[in-house]
């Protein structure tokens, strides 16, 4: 089992950035892949990026060439750079792995 705490959310200007952080313990962290996900007031919470325990990513399209998903395990700790935010950014943010959630934290981009 993992616990994971994700902090750096916080309210930005359109256009601003933030970088998101989930620090991992409970676990041997190099040995998994870790995800991002959001969920925005009433919608679906939906995957954001994927980072492999080798360091193979995968992002959305919604937030391709704007987010960077990127893992530090000396640190036990996955990052989520966010450039270029839109209002449509704005959600909660929840790191996840080995089927474990961590508690989220808000983003809000917002004038």
């Amino acid at each position: 089992q993992v616990q994971l705490v994700e902090s750096g959310g916080g309210l930005v200007q359109p256009g601003g950035s933030l970088r998101l952080s989930c620090a991992a313990s409970g676990s041997i962290f190099t040995l998994y892949a870790m995800s991002w996900y959001r969920q925005a007031p009433g919608k679906q919470r939906e995957l954001v990026a994927r980072i492999s325990s080798s360091g193979s990513t995968n992002v959305a399209d919604s937030v391709k060439g704007r987010f960077t998903i990127s893992r530090d395990n000396a640190k036990n700790t996955l990052y989520l750079q966010m450039n270029s935010l839109k209002p449509e950014d704005t959600a909660v943010y929840y790191c996840k792995a080995l089927g474990q959630w961590g508690q989220g934290t808000q983003v809000t981009v917002s004038s």
